[in-house]
């Protein structure tokens, strides 16, 4: 059995339900209650951790098991999806995960991924011991580390998803000033979530190949794990896995990145998402189809939902965060951060849209996109960008080249701030086309077509 196993029921697993699932390990094993009364855990008589099972999230956005555990999942209809996550410390921890999982579909229908999950009740020896390893060891056994330095967690899944459990863990470690490190094999992708807040926070992809050792998934550098973290090779100079070479066979993917910033007066009937579904619109001819805190997505897309989320996180004094997705025909995925500001209330959003080899990317529109930006939802900056890369948006352990940009656009406050006359000359090659009033101007750049890196 893998490390995680997902329950997808057709009904939403019960106090009851859940309990006679977490029975699967006998009598003699604890239930705990973590994370604010939305995780349970399954420890040994003597506290050790076996398996936690999240709450519950109901699908409402179809696509969404497809676009995370693989073609072969697809759910019909919404679907509750119950994650059920083993430690890596104790092995009879992924028999048991397998097991509550199991009993889950037993109890209340369809299916598990994989779909090998079990009823079985499991025997955990009451001598089990977590091994970690030893700090000064250069070899990372199977399980999760923590030291002074660093968390180590070990992901088995197609896709590592930016699930709650991920943002929460990422929030912990950066409170605790700690490195996060997300250890895959290198047959694992990152969703575009989960690489935008990797990207933003101490923390760092390490991919293990069993003939390579370990390298980081998204730079390619050779890795050793040292005093209680993993670091490039020391007095070498860097070095790049030989794993980290893109694999032959035909290209032609691309995606169209976006990376909007748009600033709103604080003002009491404000409602967001504005921009990133008018983006959407442009671009795909139908609005994002669901958003969430966290993925998988499971509610249908609603901007005042997403502005209340961002006026109760104001009140806390801290920004929102959210994602959202698309019809499962059109694949695109995005992030909106939202934070109250001295400016007022910017949200930070990038979107992503794939294309296979036989698709026209529809850079035709982005300066309509521009205009509307400019006119309607307060823009600041836009810049736009096409890279060579997989249509599904997640990202590979292996390299993929730089985006090339297409076009730069600043909203009317930019230009003012700049001096109308030196924003019309900052390209000296690349005349702007003048967006919205004389008096107020917008001003988008083209920079190319997306096949120049002199762009």
């Amino acid at each position: 059995m893998p490390q995680d196993v997902i329950a997808l029921t057709p009904q939403m697993p019960d106090i009851k339900t859940l309990l006679a699932a977490l029975h699967a390990g006998g009598p003699d094993l604890r239930v705990n209650r973590a994370a604010g009364g939305s995780v349970a855990q399954l420890c040994t008589d003597d506290g050790k951790l076996l398996v936690s099972v999240e709450a519950p999230r109901y699908l409402q956005v179809p696509g969404e098991t497809e676009r995370l555990l693989g073609l072969g999942i697809q759910a019909e209809g919404p679907v509750w999806w119950t994650e059920v996550r083993a430690s890596t410390a104790i092995a009879e921890a992924r028999l048991l995960a397998g097991s509550v999982a199991g009993r889950l579909t037993t109890l209340l229908g369809d299916t598990t991924w994989p779909p090998e999950a079990h009823t079985d009740v499991v025997t955990v020896p009451a001598t089990g011991e977590v091994t970690v390893p030893p700090a000064d060891v250069d070899v990372l056994t199977d399980a999760d580390v923590l030291t002074d330095k660093s968390v180590v967690v070990i992901y088995d899944r197609p896709v590592v998803a930016a699930a709650t459990w991920l943002t929460e863990a990422v929030r912990t470690v950066a409170q605790d000033r700690r490195q996060l490190y997300l250890v895959t094999s290198s047959k694992t992708r990152l969703s575009l979530p989960t690489r935008t807040v990797l990207e933003r926070m101490p923390a760092r992809w390490v991919v293990r190949h069993p003939e390579n050792g370990y390298y980081d998934g998204l730079s390619g550098a050779v890795l050793h794990w040292r005093d209680g973290r993993f670091t490039p090779a020391p007095d070498k100079g860097p070095q790049i896995a030989d794993a980290f070479q893109p694999p032959p066979g035909k290209g032609g993917e691309r995606q169209l990145l976006l990376s909007i910033r748009t600033i709103h007066p604080a003002q009491e009937h404000l409602i967001l998402g504005g921009a990133l579904e008018d983006a959407w619109q442009t671009l795909t001819g139908s609005p994002p189809a669901g958003w969430a805190t966290a993925e998988p997505v499971n509610v249908p897309w609603s901007p005042r939902q997403l502005t209340d989320l961002a006026r109760s996180r104001a009140r806390q004094a801290q920004p929102a965060w959210a994602v959202a997705v698309g019809t499962a025909d059109r694949p695109a995925i995005a992030t909106s951060r939202i934070a109250h500001t001295q400016e007022g209330v910017e949200e930070h959003i990038t979107l992503a849209l794939g294309y296979a080899a036989d698709e026209k990317p529809p850079i035709e529109r982005l300066p309509r996109l521009a205009e509307s930006l400019a006119a309607r939802h307060n823009l600041a900056t836009m810049i736009s960008e096409l890279r060579a890369a997989r249509a599904d948006l997640t990202t590979p352990a292996h390299y993929e080249p730089p985006p090339i940009p297409l076009s730069l656009t600043l909203g009317p406050d930019a230009v003012a701030d700049l001096g109308i006359s030196h924003a019309r000359n900052a390209l000296p090659d690349r005349a702007p086309t003048q967006l919205g009033p004389a008096a107020r101007p917008a001003l988008h750049y083209p920079l190319g077509d997306g096949t120049d890196p002199a762009a």
